[in-house]
Parts: C-alpha cells; structure tokens; sequence
C-alpha cells in the first residue's frame, strides 16, 4: 500500500508539472520513464522479430489499446526503428515442419526486411550459419556442410552469404547492417573453428570464415552502405581481450564495423559492466558497439508448458522488478548506458524476441510446444502491447518530464539455512527499491555485522542504509545444528579446507554475478572432458545421524554428477541435477549413520567438454 500511495504521488506532481509547463497531456505515460539527456536521432532502437512471421500463420494477433493491428506496426508506432532476422541456412531439414523456433529460413527473413522497409525500418541480418540455434555453447554446421572442411567450408560460407545478400538486393530491401555468425564466444561452424585448446589452427580458422562472409557482403555492396558486425555474448572484458586481439592483431580480421554484445542484466552484470566494456572494447580496437541482444521479464507468471528462463533467481539477480514498469525501467537503462558510450560509439540496442508470446504451434525446439520466453516479451500473453513497449518512444520525448525516482521500500535479507554456532557473514549492500521498480544494491551498515547465536530460534538484526530513512532488516532462522564444513560457503576467497583430486584444473573460484549465492562460490569447467573429486574428511565425530547438504546451478551436462557422504567403508551418494545457469537449487542426503566418528563428504563429478557449474552453501551437520 505505501508504494501504491507514493506512486499516485508521483503521478500526481507529473500531471502538475506537465500542466504548468505546457506539456501535452500525452507525455503522461502509464510507465514511468525518463527521458535520456542527449540521445542521436538515429539512435538504433530495435527489436529481434524472426519469430513473427510463424506466430501469424499460426494464428497469433497482436493488438494495440485493444485494437487488431500488424504487430510490427505496433513496434514501429513504439517508437522501434529497426528490425533484426535471424537467418538459418535450413531449418526444414529435419522435415515440412522444420525444428521449430520460428523456422527463420532465408523466404521468411525476406519477408520480413519487406515489410519492415515497407514501414520505414532499417534491417539487420543475423547469419547463424546453422539450421538451428547457435550460441557460445552450440555452433552446429548446417546439414547441407557437415561433411566440408577447409576451403570448401570457407566457400560454403562466402557463396550462401553471398546468394542471401544478391536476393535482399533485388527484392530491393537491401540490408542495413549484417552479423557475420551469432554469439561466435567459442567460435562457429563446429568442430572447424572451434575455440578450444586441443584445436590450435582454431582463430585461424575462424578468421578465414569471418573474411569470407565479410567480403560476401563487402562484393555486393556496391554503395558501401553496409555496416557489419562481429557479435560475441556477456560483457566479460577479458573473453573480448582475448577474441579480438587474436582475430584482428594475429589473424587480419578487421573489415568490419560493429562489435555486437549480448547483454542481459540477469546473467551479464550491471549495467556499470556494460558501460565499462563498450567503452574498453569501442576505444581498444576503434569500433562502434552494439547490445544487439537484450531483454528482461515482466511478470513471474509462466503461460506455457515450457520453464521460463527468466525466474525469481534472474530478477533478484537483475536489478528490477518482474513489472511491467521494471521491464521499462530495465529497456530504459539499457538504452541510456549504450547512448552514453564515449565518443557516440554506442550506436543502439535490439529488443529481443519481443513478439514471442506463447502458442502452442511455435515452441522453441520443436514446431509443437512452449518457449521459456513468454514473461520477456512486449506484448502479454493475450498478444497486446505492454505499457513498457512505450519506451522506446518516452526515452526521445522532449515533452516527456524527468522524475527523480524516489525509495519505496527496502528489501529484506533473509537468512534461514544458518545452524547454532554458525559463522553469520550479513551482506555488505541490500535492495532498495525505487519508485521506477529498479532495485538498487546499496551498501547498509549493520548493528551487527557477523551475529553468533548459541540457541535455535527467529532473530532480526536491523541496519543503516546512508541517506535513506527507512532501516534495512535481516531476518535468520538459526536451527538446532552446527555445520562442520569447513569453507562451506568459500566466503574467505580461497579453497581452504577442500582435497581437490583429478583434473585440478577445472576447479577454481567465482565471483560473478549469477554464478553465486552471495559473492563467492566454487566453480568448475573445462573445455575437454574431465573427472574431478571435492573432498572433506572429518575425524573425532560424535556417533549418529548426519545431513549433507549443498546448493549448485550449471549446464546439467555432467556424465555422472553426485553428493556423496563415505563412513565405515559405507558410501551413500545422490545425483545433482543442474537445470541451467542461476538456477540455484539444493541436494540433501538424510541420515547418514556415523559408527566410527569418521566420514568423508564431497562431490563426484565426471563432467563432459564444456560442462560448468557452482558449488556453494555446503552443510553437514548431526541430526537432533
């Protein structure tokens, strides 16, 4: 109710500010959001559409104000200027029906750039050189290529991109902006250009790959008119270090324009992370940055049959609430942080999937099912237009008035898996709510930084948060146990206390955001297969029942992943089962019977190439 109050608040002194400096009554939005000081005109404000076209024919309606209408026409009365098409080179190989996904072959991608420059729209396209979905974890050869290799692969590459060009050209929709590969991290066209270490020709490869599909599109531009980009996912500096001073300083890849970044707020960083690195990379290798891909959840709900890939974990993580206003705010930082690019470097952002609403005729693997993206689009689930989609016009709007955002609340820290004796480490920082539904960490001074409690029972410790009135509350639920792991929470930043066996290369320690439960974790991967054993004994036990317990996310691609607990020659194990990244979960094995008062607990992993994955929050623990 106080933030429904203050909100009506803030609406009013908008409505009265906009009356008496003449503003239109149309600048008042059902969203708050601010204008962004000195955006281009030509700012890039686009939206990935490949699913449209197989939404509509599979009976989706998109409507606006309860109207019927094109959706993207819709888009392009929001305010977006530009679509994106995803090309697969294709995606009916499998059969009429193709793999599903929208199936966005060469004919629909067409389509789609003639509509879109039918309404005024620039196009870029997205060349994924596969009959499916490609990613850092995924670069399948098409079908029609999986036996060429070498220089018959590289002319594969410039003759298709070279044929898709020529036919965007005499449809007379000429490309505006082409993307040689997708999310090309680990390179593309597996196992040829792949980025591992057991592939040393690897960079080389990919260069002459690359060079091929840029000097297709550069041979049928005969205006030059053509921007082209090179796009890598997250906005690690370091993975772009790496790629591009190996593609363009060793290998002589370098006639292209766009460096394109997948940022998504809830696996990537903060938006002071993107920031960083567009200004890094834009500055480092004198190229224009792009966040060719982003996107962030309206609602919780999920509307299909398919787990959505955005969750509770994903808008804690985010920075903004699963709201309709937090996915604008979200759409509007995005926006304001690539806009303030040093030097005009930041060229836009792609909106994507926004039409991707559910039906059960378009999945995401398959022609029949659901998709994981349904609480990420700019329509609801009935197909009309959000209140957010309004942000591509309010951010350019000079009638549109700047509101301070005000606090509205403050999140609680709840701490319920901490045992009597318990080493308590309260966070440094705690959400705080604005008025925009943007959660902000903000550093909080605690009364009592690091409680120690001798009794089961609820306790709260209150703290100070510096220029804000209301306290910051921590609530923990301390039970009847003593966790006897040693380092379970790899807090002091280091693997103290843990027997690595194996292959101790794949284990080290994180601090991403999304990999951890608090600010440090332990994490695994290697880009071959491995086997690796984490390890605690423990001597001088007290006979009895015990509880092992641990929280993990990852790939969930491990060949044989367990938590295991050996006492008296006894070993007692149990499967963890990883569902993705940051989709933190916990594996618990009860009554593990101690005879001899020594046991041995820890994890099991024979992980596959490419598997990763967190470990944090162990506890073992005698049972009252």
């Amino acid at each position: 109710m106080k933030k429904r109050n203050l909100k009506k608040m803030i609406l009013s002194a908008i409505a009265v500010t906009a009356i008496s400096c003449s503003f239109p009554l149309s600048a008042l939005a059902a969203v708050q959001v601010n204008p962004i000081e000195n955006i281009s005109a030509d700012f890039i404000k686009g939206a990935d559409v490949s699913i449209m076209p197989e939404l509509e024919r599979n009976g989706t309606v998109f409507y606006d104000n309860g109207i019927a209408q094109d959706g993207l026409t819709i888009l392009k009365n929001h305010g977006v200027n530009w679509i994106r098409v995803r090309l697969w080179h294709n995606p009916y190989y499998v059969g009429a029906q193709g793999v599903g996904a929208g199936n966005t072959d060469e004919a629909k991608a067409l389509e789609m750039a003639k509509r879109a420059k039918a309404l005024g729209m620039k196009v870029l396209i997205d060349f994924h050189y596969s009959d499916f979905w490609v990613d850092p974890g995924q670069q399948k050869k098409p079908d029609a290529w999986k036996n060429d290799s070498g220089d018959k692969l590289v002319q594969d590459v410039y003759d298709y991109t070279a044929k898709v060009i020529k036919d965007f050209n005499a449809q007379g929709t000429a490309p505006d902006m082409v993307q040689i590969g997708n999310e090309i991290n680990n390179g593309m066209l597996w196992p040829d250009a792949q980025l591992t270490a057991d592939n040393p020709d690897g960079y080389k490869t990919l260069a002459k790959l690359l060079n091929a599909g840029l000097s297709a599109v550069h041979d049928n531009d005969p205006d030059k008119q053509i921007k082209t980009m090179i796009h890598l996912a997250g906005v690690d500096p370091y993975v772009y270090h790496t790629f591009f001073d190996k593609l363009i300083k060793e290998n002589k890849v370098n006639d292209f324009d766009i460096i394109g970044m997948s940022f998504y707020p809830f696996w990537h960083g903060t938006m002071d992370d993107l920031k960083n690195t567009m200004n890094d990379v834009s500055s480092r290798y004198d190229k224009d940055v792009i966040a060719v891909e982003t996107a962030y959840g309206y609602t919780l709900d999920d509307a299909d049959s398919e787990r959505n890939n955005f969750g509770a974990t994903e808008e804690k993580v985010g920075g903004y609430k699963a709201t309709v206003q937090g996915q604008a705010t979200a759409l509007r930082d995005v926006m304001a942080t690539v806009s303030s690019v040093n030097d005009g470097r930041g060229l836009g952002i792609f909106y994507w999937a926004p039409d991707w609403v559910p039906n059960p005729k378009v999945g995401w693997k398959n022609p029949d099912g659901g998709n994981g993206w349904d609480n990420q689009t700019l329509f609801d689930t009935k197909g009309n237009a959000l209140d957010s989609m309004d942000t591509f016009n309010l951010v350019s709007n000079p009638n549109n008035p700047y509101v301070e955002p005000a606090v509205v609340a403050v999140n609680p820290v709840t701490v319920d898996t901490a045992g009597i004796y318990s080493d308590i480490k309260l966070p440094n920082t705690v959400g705080v709510v604005y008025s925009n539904d943007a959660v902000k960490n903000t550093p909080v001074t605690w009364d009592t930084p690091s409680p120690l409690y001798t009794k089961a029972g609820q306790y709260t410790v209150t703290g100070t948060i510096a220029g804000i009135n209301e306290k910051a509350v921590a609530n923990i639920n301390v039970q009847n146990k003593m966790n006897l792991v040693i380092n379970s929470n790899f807090e002091n930043e280091k693997l103290d206390g843990w027997t690595i066996d194996g292959d101790k290369n794949s284990v080290n320690l994180t601090w991403n955001q999304g990999d951890t439960r608090d600010k440090v974790a332990l994490h695994y991967w290697a880009n071959t297969d491995f086997k690796v054993t984490i390890s605690q004994k423990f001597t001088g036990l007290t006979d009895g029942k015990y509880t092992l317990s641990c929280w993990t996310q990852g790939k969930g691609t491990a060949a044989s992943y367990k938590l295991f607990a050996s006492t008296g020659g006894n070993m007692t194990e149990t499967d963890i089962k990883d569902n993705g990244w940051s989709r933190w979960h916990q594996t618990v094995i009860h009554d593990i019977e101690v005879k001899n008062g020594e046991a041995q607990i820890g994890f099991i992993l024979n992980g596959t190439a490419d598997t990763w994955g967190s470990i944090d929050d162990v506890e073992f623990y005698r049972q009252q």
